[in-house]
């Protein structure tokens, strides 16, 4: 998928990421990827583990797994969503050291993971600012492939996909676990779809875009039919900040007709917080906002919401 996102109205660059293709596919041999970030920004956060299985013939035959180092420690929230500490770090590799060879390791192999995207995003910027190498392989999201599949499902996070096939999360939120618990869903998922559909190639021609009739609170949308596997349908989502490209307004209604719907406050079904860039620093601590500080509850808590910038959101909207 190729797409140019614009970053900000001031001197900034745009960002042009010449990305491989979202694949629709269920092939024997490719690279599971999982990365854990300070944060879902590539513009400002960072990668502080990296982990990968390379997948043959639908086996296992090697893996890659380090911890980065960041350049400024990681905050509370980070730690305990993710169990690394900044004395895990303190003597990890850099990202410049550790780029390269994990690219070597991906080779020109497919990319399997969850919500991919994100993951790519961060990789891609990496390989660029130390390698200067495109990370153009393309990629399969399980996300994509739960939204289409298992639609009974209310939320399509990593933890609510295993747990629809009993698969054990525990240690999740390290980038080699989650790397083994995509693999195994996607597994349970290719074995569902042959049961269901018979052949993977019915089921990929089932996957067509779909009429809804979503209670749009706000803001109304002419659009009759949504593409289901998008990030943003069917989710909820708060603004909160000034936005720099377009007003709120604007921004909720790209939601609706991407499908989601929007709210003014931060509950258990917020799907996604997004923070004007003025308003994202991951360096903040105590300067954080209430509903930055309710949604990182939340989030901990095991609830399906993620905090992203207006960066993020952007990029979200020109998926398509």
């Amino acid at each position: 998928m190729n797409f140019t996102l614009e970053i900000g109205v001031d001197n900034r660059k745009k960002v042009i990421r010449n990305k491989g293709k979202n694949l629709l596919i269920f092939p024997k041999n490719f690279v599971v990827v999982d990365i854990e970030t300070t944060g879902l920004d590539p513009q400002f956060d960072e990668i502080i583990e990296i982990g990968a299985l390379k997948i043959e013939n639908g086996n296992v035959v090697d893996s890659f797994n380090t911890l980065v180092k960041p350049t400024y420690e990681i905050d509370d929230y980070i730690i305990e969503l993710t169990g690394i500490t900044n004395d895990m770090l303190e003597n990890a590799p850099t990202i410049e050291e550790v780029i390269g060879v994990f690219y070597r390791f991906v080779g020109h192999n497919i990319i399997l993971g969850h919500n991919v995207n994100f993951d790519i995003n961060f990789i891609y910027d990496e390989l660029m600012k130390f390698d200067c190498t495109e990370l153009n392989n393309d990629f399969i999201d399980t996300m994509r492939i739960g939204r289409y599949l298992l639609k009974n499902l209310k939320h399509h996070r990593l933890i609510d996909l295993a747990n629809n096939y009993n698969i054990s999360v525990s240690g999740n939120h390290r980038s080699l676990k989650d790397c083994e618990i995509t693999l195994d869903v996607y597994n349970n998922m290719s074995k569902e779809i042959i049961e269901k559909y018979e052949s993977t190639e019915k089921f990929i021609n089932s996957c067509k875009r779909i009429k809804s009739k979503l209670d749009i609170r706000e803001i109304k949308t002419d659009n009759i039919e949504f593409d289901i596997s998008h990030p943003l349908y069917n989710q909820c989502c708060v603004f909160t900040g000034t936005l720099e490209k377009m007003s709120r307004r604007e921004a909720m209604q790209y939601v609706v007709d991407l499908g989601g719907f929007c709210s003014n406050s931060i509950t258990k079904e917020t799907n996604y917080l997004i923070l004007g860039n003025n308003d994202y620093n991951p360096l903040v601590k105590d300067g954080k906002s209430n509903k930055q500080k309710k949604a990182e509850l939340l989030k901990l808590n095991g609830y399906d919401i993620e905090i992203i910038s207006e960066n993020i959101f952007y990029e979200m909207i020109e998926m398509d």
